[in-house]
């Protein structure tokens, strides 16, 4: 995803070439970043440093992720409809560490796409539909969790129903794919012509700004108010609840505590601080990346630099590799999923000792 300058508009590419790409502003070379002499678009030790951040990202990435898949393979308990929603985030993610970012790798180190017009395509399409449907499986998530405590009854009612949350998860890949890919795909069939010479690898409407300003609005603003809508409701709910439960203790100081609503209680506030927390991270990730992509479009691209641009756009991959990690930090399923799957021995062991102690307790009974 990267701006390159044009004139009179300004370009979206989310391939950026390389940092120091002679011709990515189309200016003079004397006028760019300095290429060293064999040609590359970094000197070597800067090209050794970015290598070793991209690969360690990708190895993140992609273990990280398919930890949460193999989590829902190893342990059972996992298999319900919110935690179906955290899969297909997890998928979405562990291929942008299996496929986006190693094809991007040679790219900007080299400053030449090298894999020819059909691999461009297929990784701008996988490119944009990995980051949109991360984005609404977000936003998929926040409902769900919405839903489950704002109408408790008919969400554990639809618990059983699987077929439903896997039609809502086939969903977000195709509204993903609807937002970019059919423009990436037919675009240059629409105008008649390809602006992306043959050794550059950038979406053809780089330079439609309203395109790309409408495409971000379903991508991140509409997203980013809708999980904040979502949010602020379970918030509400839950100090509504709780204003009655102190109410009702305070006119009935002798009334018994009615455990179950209390518990019930206490996990909607783990859930609301759970999904606050991941919320937070997708804002942080995606709202420089969307803000500067506005201000350049305003201007023409002239108005930022564009070292700026890159870290914002290395953000967005980011995102993925800190999603797996949300899980046990904010699901005590998920860290006895993960335990099981890291240290099968010692949770064997676990499990052992807590079968004996069940034993020791009914035979002390019996």
């Amino acid at each position: 995803m990267r701006f390159w300058y044009c004139t009179g508009h300004f370009k979206d590419a989310r391939t950026p070439h390389a940092f120091g790409d002679s011709n990515w502003m189309r200016i003079p070379p004397s006028n760019s970043t300095t290429v060293s002499s064999d040609g590359a678009p970094f000197p070597g030790y800067t090209m050794v440093i970015l290598a070793i951040l991209m690969i360690t990202l990708v190895v993140v990435v992609v273990v990280g992720n398919a930890l949460v898949i193999l989590a829902f393979v190893v342990d059972k308990s996992l298999r319900n409809q919110c935690n179906y929603f955290f899969l297909n985030l997890a998928i979405s993610d562990f291929l942008v560490g299996a496929f986006c970012i190693p094809v991007y790798m040679p790219y900007i180190l080299t400053g030449r796409w090298m894999l020819g017009r059909g691999l461009c395509k297929l990784w701008l399409v996988m490119d944009y539909l990995l980051c949109t449907a991360s984005v609404f499986n977000i936003v998929l998530i926040s409902y769900d969790r919405f839903l489950s405590v704002t109408r408790a009854v008919r969400y554990r009612a639809q618990q059983g129903v699987t077929r439903l949350a896997v039609v809502k998860m086939l969903a977000v890949w195709v509204l993903a794919f609807l937002l970019y890919g059919p423009a990436i795909i037919f675009w240059e069939l629409m105008v008649g012509e390809s602006i992306v010479p043959e050794d550059e690898c950038f979406a053809e409407f780089y330079c439609t700004w309203y395109f790309l300003l409408s495409a971000s609005t379903f991508e991140f603003f509409s997203p980013f108010i809708s999980v904040a809508f979502f949010n602020f409701s379970i918030y509400l709910n839950i100090q509504r609840r709780n204003r009655s439960r102190m109410a009702h203790e305070a006119s009935n100081p002798c009334a018994p505590c009615r455990s179950g609503g209390h518990a019930r209680l206490s996990r909607d506030k783990k859930i609301a601080k759970s999904l606050a927390v991941i919320v937070c991270v997708f804002g942080v990730c995606w709202a420089p990346y969307t803000l500067l992509m506005i201000i350049r479009a305003a201007c023409s691209g002239s108005c930022v630099e564009h070292h700026w641009y890159e870290v914002t756009f290395w953000l967005l991959w980011l995102n993925s590799a800190i999603n797996p990690f949300l899980y046990p930090l904010c699901h005590s399923s998920f860290r006895r999923a993960f335990a099981k799957i890291l240290c099968p021995k010692r949770q064997s062991q676990i499990t052992q000792w807590k079968s004996m102690s069940l034993l020791g307790v009914a035979c002390f009974v019996l």
